[in-house]
């Protein structure tokens, strides 16, 4: 299975937003037929826009995902990557933004004011914020599920979604963009559900920077099955000794097995990599994570794997 690619860059240059986009259409995705996303909708001619703007095509139907309950027709998004916060100028800001989205058409009423809601979405709880809407402007905020807020007591719904606080069996994507994922069983679920939809390439665009951010996590899932291989190399390495192999190849195949992914310069340890990447990425490729995960420690589990699948 072919991944987004990786190379080392400056965190400070990663692009969470267009990440964003494409996970809030995955995440909406029951409701495609009926949404219409805008990247970047800007407001007049000045240099100012809403992150994103979503658009209900029936405005009766509702939105079955969690993140979406909330929505009417028009629908105003401001997002905030992991490196960023939401601050109380930034609600005003974007407050401000729908009232001029409101009024910037050409005919007068066109966007009902009771036909647009305001979505802020960032990792950290904004508790300077949440106290602010409290005790200045009267607001009750209402936990919805986990990881969003409802702001209550303006004519304008509004909701406040957490991604760290979403939960990844209902919201995989978005609570996954971080640079701080902890558990490893959620990078599991990435790559399977990856794995099922590699070749669209709105889970190309979160996964490549879900991947920059977490290098750790997703290389701490790949070397669990390298030590796993290893003992099953071993047993290949026994029965090469009884070949007959010379003193020199043995060492270099013991080497292999010690160095794991590590490039090779020894014959045994290029062989190693080679069969561990391609029951790797054929079991990835196939969205069999289980499999993964049982060929971890179960030898004899490893060899039925080497053999179905062909890998010699």
């Amino acid at each position: 299975m072919e991944m987004p690619k990786t190379e080392p860059e400056n965190p400070a240059l990663r692009q969470w937003h267009p990440a964003f986009y494409a996970g809030a259409q995955i995440e909406l995705q029951e409701d495609a037929d009926n949404l219409i996303f805008e990247n970047e909708h800007q407001l007049g001619t000045k240099p100012k826009g809403i992150d994103v703007l979503i658009i209900k095509k029936q405005v009766n139907r509702p939105v079955k995902k969690n993140i979406g309950k909330l929505f009417r027709k028009h629908n105003i998004i401001e997002y905030k990557s992991p490196t960023d916060y939401l601050n109380i100028d930034d609600f005003y800001k974007v407050y401000g933004y729908a009232c001029f989205y409101k009024s910037d058409v050409s005919r007068v009423n066109s966007i009902p004011i009771e036909e647009l809601t305001i979505s802020f979405v960032g990792h950290g709880y904004p508790r300077k914020l949440m106290k602010h809407l409290k005790k200045k402007r009267g607001f009750r905020i209402q936990k919805m599920d986990a990881g969003i807020y409802y702001i209550l007591g303006d004519f304008i719904p509004i909701q406040i979604i957490v991604t760290r606080y979403l939960s990844p069996e209902k919201n995989l994507w978005l609570s996954s963009l971080t640079d701080h994922l902890k558990d490893k069983e959620v990078a599991r679920k990435l790559l399977e559900d990856f794995g099922n939809h590699k070749q669209e390439i709105l889970y190309r665009s979160v996964m490549n920077i879900i991947m920059q951010a977490n290098k750790t996590q997703f290389q701490e899932v790949k070397d669990m099955l390298c030590e796993a291989l290893e003992e099953l190399m071993k047993d290949e390495l026994e029965a090469n000794r009884s070949r007959g192999l010379s003193e020199g190849r043995m060492k270099g195949l013991q080497e292999g097995l010690q160095e794991g992914l590590a490039e090779g310069r020894a014959e045994g340890q290029q062989q190693a990599t080679d069969r561990l990447n391609a029951l790797t990425l054929k079991l990835a490729e196939l969205g069999r994570t289980d499999d993964i995960i049982k060929a971890a420690s179960d030898t004899s589990y490893q060899k039925k794997l080497l053999e179905e699948l062909g890998i010699s």
